[in-house]
């Protein structure tokens, strides 16, 4: 039986796209990637994730991934989508043109429930489990939750030689996306290109950005 895991990497940060990805594997190949360390890829450095992702896509050709703007993320609710239902949206695409009879996701929300529900009017001849924290205990989602960061973080690199300035992660808590944010905001770059292509502009981080006090010694 093959199982399709399928995780995201980028949907908290104001920087940069949402990556979503996914694989389909069998119990062989599961317990390979057990023994290759294969884990959650929060648990993870990036040179760990990077060395993991290509060992799993040698291992596989059942895997895609896909990656969602700045301006998609932003543009949301014009198509009628809050992020949850954008997310799952991708997903059940994804696991719709991978080969598997069982689909694991990372539950975007506590009411796992509600989204199985939802997967399962856009998901096709497929068994839906919807589960948090399932990138921790599902190796499959581990698996995906890998693609997606290592392609999440080859984004934000390729983003910052083409703006030319380091904004550190792309997440709100990181002094320097704040910093980077701030100036931006305040110069009135963010409207312009190529900024505004990669800024999420709906995100409260930019909307309070010139109140931010900045301390980098924290």
């Amino acid at each position: 039986m093959i199982t399709i895991g399928i995780d995201e990497a980028g949907r908290g940060p104001v920087i940069g796209p949402m990556t979503i990805a996914g694989i389909g594997i069998d119990e062989s190949l599961a317990k390979k990637f057990k023994l290759m360390g294969v884990k959650d890829s929060k648990m993870l450095s990036i040179k760990r994730i990077y060395l993991l992702e290509r060992e799993i896509i040698k291992s596989s050709d059942n895997f895609k991934f896909l990656k969602l703007s700045a301006e998609e993320i932003d543009n949301r609710f014009e198509n009628g989508k809050n992020l949850n239902y954008l997310e799952l949206d991708n997903m059940a695409n994804i696991a719709n043109d991978l080969i598997g009879e069982t689909v694991v996701v990372d539950s975007p929300s506590r009411n796992t429930e509600k989204i199985k529900s939802y997967l399962s009017n856009k998901i096709r001849n497929k068994r839906i489990i919807a589960e948090n924290y399932a990138d921790k205990n599902h190796v499959e989602v581990s698996a995906a939750s890998i693609i997606a960061k290592a392609n999440r973080e080859r984004e934000v690199e390729k983003i910052k030689k083409e703006l030319g300035y380091d904004f550190g992660s792309g997440y709100p808590s990181d002094p320097k996306t704040i910093q980077f944010i701030k100036i931006i905001t305040e110069n009135g770059k963010i409207n312009e290109e190529p900024y505004k292509k990669f800024v999420r502009k709906t995100w409260n981080t930019v909307k309070y950005a010139s109140n931010r006090t900045l301390n980098f010694f924290d």
